[in-house]
């Protein structure tokens, strides 16, 4: 897939954002009402067919999301039980579909959510490390607040998340493993054609930055909710189509992000 500069401009990958983010909030709508009228032809899909879905969900809360620490890799970070009922919720949500695998990150969060959703599909989890959450070093455990505020090489990764310090993963190199892990699964042909990947908030928004042709350094600015799904279908010899970015079944979902504080001081001055 061709992308797009590292150089687009903050206003431009602004645009480009809020533009796919409506778009994909009209197809959903449309792809809802035509899984409502069709759900037992989309049962008896045809293994001819080109099309395939892919679910990009987030593991539901934990104690370190409300508390606002970095997990990374860390292990042993659990569901709260409010992350639990998310994860139920969403499972249920998605019975719906023809759900074919589910893949996961091998980090507990995202394992225990995809348990949920396999058990409702009568599926086994499997497993991928390349979905992993970023590695952020020795940023591991610490508040960001307190980084935000006092450590400049924090500061610095957040403004540009394309460098980063020894031991610190890029945003490119983590959409790179992602990425080539989606590729991956979608090479085998048993998997079926609705692939559900749970992993973290950098995974999915990378992976939609790559389908939507977003500069990698903007990725940050897409809005990825606990125990959401983001969906894309994939067609020979067609584009992308983002279908759903951060849904999960409440109220609120697939609203444009809001822009950062510079992107509009910037706007402004271009007027």
């Amino acid at each position: 897939m061709k992308h797009l500069k590292e150089g687009e401009s903050g206003v431009a990958s602004l645009w480009r954002i809020t533009r796919v983010s409506l778009a994909s909030s009209w197809r959903f709508q449309q792809w809802k009402l035509e899984l409502r009228r069709q759900r037992e032809q989309l049962m008896e899909e045809t293994p001819k067919s080109t099309k395939r879905t892919l679910l990009f969900i987030r593991h539901g809360q934990t104690t370190w999301n409300i508390e606002h620490l970095l997990s990374g890799q860390l292990s042993g970070v659990a569901l709260t039980e409010t992350g639990r009922e998310q994860a139920a919720r969403l499972a249920e949500a998605l019975k719906i579909l023809p759900i074919t695998a589910v893949i996961s990150s091998p980090l507990e969060r995202a394992r225990d959510t995809a348990g949920y959703l396999a058990a409702s599909c009568e599926l086994t989890v499997q497993v991928d490390d390349d979905l992993m959450d970023t590695n952020v070093g020795s940023w591991s455990g610490q508040k960001i607040e307190e980084l935000s505020k006092a450590d400049p090489a924090w500061k610095a990764f957040v403004h540009d998340p394309t460098s980063a310090p020894e031991g610190v993963e890029t945003f490119p190199q983590v959409q790179k493993r992602a990425v080539e892990a989606v590729e991956r699964w979608l090479k085998l042909e048993e998997i079926g054609d609705y692939l559900a990947f749970v992993a973290h908030a950098d995974v999915v928004k990378l992976l939609l930055a790559h389908y939507m042709e977003l500069d990698v350094k903007r990725a940050g600015w897409l809005s990825i909710d606990n125990a959401s799904v983001s969906m894309v279908e994939l067609e020979d010899e067609q584009r992308p189509r983002i279908v759903a970015i951060g849904w999960n079944p409440q109220p609120g979902w697939l609203k444009p992000p809001a822009p950062p504080a510079s992107v509009l001081e910037k706007g402004s001055n271009n007027v």
